[in-house]
């Protein structure tokens, strides 16, 4: 009995620190799953904001590269190229040439005479600075490719990190749960034996009652049948000893004093 309830008691314990590891697994998954979700979600995002800045870039560059051919075209024909055309979605140059002519700004002063220049000189000038802005543009999409790599393997890393500790979590968990029913099966059989030894107990007990009953008869009686066995033992004698030649009056005599007696 002691060591059936032992045992129960260890079975009790593994299950209730199985519970305990079980819910920590599953809410671990829980958790992995959300974080698997909302990296999925940035990742969208920031690819979704990489590409609208290569677009937009793409498109600076085409609208600056439509500038520069027009103003090779006029300053620096040998440099034009006829087959440049503006991208139909790039923003157009008359856009930005009307949001500076808006009539609700204060018009310029009238010109004035200005010193004479080489239009060359100042074709030039526009020319460089519309090819920094390229190359500034250049960079810009050089810089932000680099980061969407780096960010796309972080990615693929992290996803990839947290699938194997999915697949190594789900197998403990798989074996937390079979070692939790291997204990729920131990610990009911426990249960069966503490009820057949609780069964044993209770006929043995019975039967110790009984025993002990017995021997406290036999130790009460002891003496009054000690005394009524050794009178058997001299009547035997005495019966002996008559068949032996002994006087037959004296026993006759005997036996009438002792029936008289007993009457």
């Amino acid at each position: 009995m002691s060591d059936a309830e032992a045992a129960m008691e260890d079975a009790k314990e593994g299950i209730a620190t199985l519970d305990e590891e079980i819910q920590s697994l599953q809410e671990g998954l829980v958790s992995l799953d959300k974080s698997v979700a909302q990296a999925t979600e940035q990742r969208k995002k920031e690819h979704g904001e990489y590409s609208d800045f290569m677009a937009s870039n793409a498109a600076a560059k085409d609208v600056l590269k439509v500038a520069k051919n027009r103003l090779n075209k006029f300053y620096n024909p040998k440099l034009y190229d006829a087959q440049t055309k503006q991208n139909p979605e790039a923003p157009a140059l008359v856009q930005v040439n009307s949001h500076t002519r808006r009539k609700d700004l204060p018009q310029p002063p009238p010109e004035s005479a200005q010193p004479y220049s080489k239009k060359t000189e100042e074709s030039a000038g526009a020319i460089k600075m519309i090819d920094l802005c390229i190359n500034d543009l250049d960079k810009e999409m050089v810089a932000a490719e680099a980061n969407e790599k780096d960010s796309q393997a972080a990615y693929e890393t992290t996803i990839a990190d947290s699938t194997q500790k999915r697949l190594l979590d789900s197998k403990t968990l798989a074996d937390k749960e079979s070692a939790k029913a291997d204990n729920e099966d131990q610990l009911q059989i426990h249960k069966d034996n503490q009820h057949s030894h609780s069964k044993e107990l209770s006929a043995t007990t019975d039967f110790i009652h009984s025993l002990h009953q017995e021997c406290d008869f036999l130790i009460k009686y002891f003496d009054v049948r000690k005394e009524a066995r050794q009178s058997e033992i001299d009547a035997l004698q005495k019966a002996k000893a008559a068949l032996s030649g002994a006087d037959f009056a004296f026993v006759q005599t005997s036996v009438r004093r002792f029936r008289q007696r007993k009457l």
